[in-house]
């Protein structure tokens, strides 16, 4: 019978896993103490919440949610890394602390309900974060308006220019 601790768990990491644009299931052993502390430091400060739990919580939560497939990757050491807003930004996080410790291995990451191995994780990390990609959209359509925009201000001033000086010779043949 299951205790209300554990129903509240499975409740809390169901409505995570709903309310999570992208997570991140990963084996964090190997990591000590203090790399655990430094990671989830990181992750908190960028509104990412970094959850250890029993894996058999995390299957039930994951069923309740509707998450299918997830059951083969909650095996051993599991932590989610669960990413309200930015998911480059988390994927950066976990490939930097990948890098120097070689440490926590991401089993598998969700991203709009899609699942995406590991061998993705880099693609994701190496993107820049979401403000910057919005400002880059945003230049990249304001450019050809503001060329536009030249263009035509070159046309009409040669045009204005034009009527000036026709209107200067009109007044100079009278």
């Amino acid at each position: 019978m299951p205790t209300q601790e554990k129903i509240d768990a499975v409740a809390e990491i169901r409505q995570l896993f709903e309310r999570s644009g992208s997570y991140f299931v990963t084996d964090y052993q190997g990591l000590n103490v203090a790399d655990m502390t430094v990671l989830r430091r990181n992750l908190r400060e960028n509104a990412v919440r970094f959850l250890v739990a029993k894996n058999t919580l995390f299957r039930l939560a994951a069923k309740d949610a509707g998450q299918e497939g997830l059951e083969k990757f909650f095996q051993g050491p599991t932590a989610i890394a669960f990413a309200s807003e930015d998911a480059s930004t988390t994927a950066k996080i976990l490939h930097d602390s990948y890098k120097d410790k070689e440490l926590p291995l991401v089993k598998v990451f969700v991203m709009d309900r899609r699942q995406h191995g590991p061998e993705e994780m880099k693609r994701l990390a190496d993107l820049p974060p979401r403000e910057i990609l919005l400002a880059q959209v945003v230049a990249a359509v304001e450019s050809p308006l503001t060329q536009l925009v030249g263009a035509l201000d070159g046309v009409f001033r040669d045009l204005v220019g034009a009527i000036d000086a026709l209107s200067d010779k009109g007044k100079a043949e009278e």
